[in-house]
C-alpha cells in the first residue's frame, strides 16, 4: 500500500529534524524522493525504507548509528498516554503478564500496566537487560513507542534501561469478563508464521518491517463474540487456541502439511467454536480482549431447554 504525502511528510521531517539535532543539514525534499522509491518502486516495507535512508545519511555524513539513536532525556508517560509511533519514553508500571516465546531473538514479551491500562512490551535478546518479573513493579527508561494495525506497544532495547521499585503500582485495566457465541473467527487466524525478528504475523510471507523472512509457525484465533446486544473481538494465543479447540500447533502443522493447505486449520476451528457460547477473561488492549481464560458458558443451552420444556407443558396437557 503506497504511502500518502502526508506521511511521507511527516516522515522526513522527524529524519531531517534529527540530523538537524545532531549539526548536519539533509533536505526533507531529497529524504522524501529516497523513501517514495525504496518503498513505492522497489515495494520495500515502510520501516524499512526509512532505516535504510537514515543509514545512507549517517553512511555519507560520517556519524556513528549509536549517536543519531542514542534517546534524549526521555518524558515519563503513562501508558495511555502513548498514541504517537517512534517516540521515546519512560514508564512508570507493573509487568502484568509474560508470555512463552520461542524466537531467539526476543528474551522476553508480555504486558505492562499503570492506573491508565495496559500495553504488550518486547524485550530484545540482544538488549542483554536484566529479566523482569510477573507482578513486579519497574520504572522501564528509553523505551521505544511502535505501532503496527493501529495497536501500540513498546521495545525495550540496549539503551533502555529497567530499575525495580518496591511499590505496588494499580493496574487500571481490572480483568474483562465477556460471554456470548462466538459468530466469526478472522483472517489471520488458525496456522500462522510470525517474523523472527519482531514477532509481528506475516501477510504473504512478509513482515511489515523486515520484509521476505522465513517465519516461524504459530497458533491464533481472532474471534468476534456476540451476546445479543453488543460484539466484542477477541484475541487467543497458542495456549488458550490449543486448550479450547484441542489442536496444538505440531497437530496443526500437521494437518496442513497432508493437505498442502494451511486453510484446512482455520476450517477445523471455526466447526468447532463459530455457534457455541463462552464465557471470555482477560485483559483489553486497543479494540480487543487478550483472553487469559475462556470457557463453555452452559447458561444459554439451559435456558434454551427450559423454554423447550415450558412449551411442550402445554401442549402434552392438550393432548
Amino acid at each position: 500500500m503506497k504511502e500518502t504525502e502526508t506521511q511521507f511528510d511527516e516522515s522526513s521531517s522527524k529524519i531531517e529534524a534529527r540530523f538537524l539535532e545532531l549539526g548536519v543539514k539533509v533536505q526533507a525534499s531529497e529524504i522524501k524522493t529516497k523513501l517514495d522509491q525504496l518503498i513505492n518502486k522497489y515495494k520495500v516495507p515502510p520501516e524499512e525504507a526509512r532505516r535504510n535512508v537514515i543509514n545512507y545519511f549517517l553512511k555519507k555524513h560520517n556519524i556513528p548509528k549509536a549517536q543519531f539513536f542514542t534517546p534524549r532525556e526521555t518524558q515519563q508517560v503513562k501508558v495511555s498516554d502513548i498514541k504517537e509511533d517512534g517516540k521515546w519514553v519512560t514508564l512508570r508500571c507493573k509487568v502484568v503478564k509474560l508470555w512463552e516465546t520461542n524466537q531467539e531473538s526476543i528474551s522476553q514479551v508480555g504486558l505492562l500496566g499503570d492506573d491508565s491500562g495496559v500495553i504488550k512490551f518486547t524485550k530484545w535478546a540482544k538488549a542483554a537487560l536484566p529479566p523482569v518479573e510477573e507482578g513486579k513493579s519497574y520504572i522501564l527508561k528509553n523505551v521505544i513507542t511502535s505501532e503496527w494495525q493501529g495497536q501500540f506497544s513498546v521495545k525495550l532495547n540496549k539503551t533502555s534501561e529497567i530499575v525495580p521499585i518496591e511499590e505496588d503500582i494499580e493496574v487500571g485495566s481490572t480483568p474483562i469478563e465477556f460471554s456470548g457465541a462466538i459468530v466469526d473467527v478472522q483472517s489471520g487466524s488458525g496456522l500462522i508464521k510470525r517474523c523472527p525478528e519482531c514477532n509481528r504475523a506475516l501477510v504473504k510471507g512478509a513482515c511489515g518491517e523486515h520484509g521476505k523472512v522465513d517465519g516461524i509457525y504459530d497458533l491464533r484465533v481472532k474471534a468476534v463474540m456476540d451476546d445479543g446486544e453488543k460484539v466484542q473481538d477477541i484475541l487467543l494465543n497458542r495456549e488458550i487456541t490449543e486448550g479450547l479447540t484441542g489442536i496444538t500447533l505440531d497437530k496443526a502443522r500437521e494437518m496442513a502439511t497432508e493437505a498442502l493447505d494451511q486453510t484446512v486449520v482455520l476450517d477445523m476451528i471455526k466447526s468447532k467454536i463459530i455457534g457455541r457460547y463462552y464465557i471470555a477473561t482477560g485483559s483489553r488492549l486497543d479494540r480487543f480482549i487478550l483472553v487469559e481464560s475462556i470457557k463453555q458458558d452452559t447458561k444459554p443451552l439451559e435456558e434454551s431447554i427450559s423454554k423447550l420444556l415450558a412449551t411442550a407443558k402445554p401442549a402434552a396437557q392438550e393432548a
